[in-house]
């Protein structure tokens, strides 16, 4: 039940993404563009996203276990650490660059556009380096 809960979940997310437009990635990129025309519709939806989330979220923190009955996982670290500038600033520059982040190319991955599939395996080779490198520096 689990599997197919998250099943929805990816999916009812990949279809918002593919509804607001925000898996177009000259979308995206009109949105950065601050200084030319600027489309302040991603702003938008995720203004949205935010409110959308905000009541499932308060409740979660007051629950010790999920809706299916998994123990509740909700990030317990607020400081900020070099890994974390550093791969917030890396996703930035990516973002800004291709104008697609991983959500995204997930879901136009199955439009067909072979620009996603480029994306989606240099993020799984990003992926791997970054798991290959956490282990050479535990040792």
């Amino acid at each position: 039940m689990a599997r197919f809960s998250a099943f929805i979940c990816g999916l009812l997310f990949g279809l918002g993404l593919l509804l607001a437009g925000m898996a177009d990635p000259s979308k995206v990129l009109a949105f950065l563009d601050l200084a030319g025309a600027w489309d302040p519709s991603l702003a938008l939806v995720m203004v949205a996203a935010i409110g959308v989330a905000a009541l499932p979220m308060t409740l979660a923190r007051r629950r010790s276990r999920a809706l299916l009955g998994g123990a509740m996982q909700l990030p317990t670290r607020r400081d900020l650490d070099a890994r974390l500038i550093g791969g917030s600033l890396l996703f930035g520059v990516g973002w800004g660059v291709a104008g697609i982040c991983p959500g995204p190319a997930l879901a136009i991955l199955l439009l067909g556009h072979w620009q996603a599939l480029l994306f989606v395996v240099a993020m799984l080779v990003g992926m791997l380096i970054f798991t290959a490198l956490q282990s050479w520096h535990r040792r």
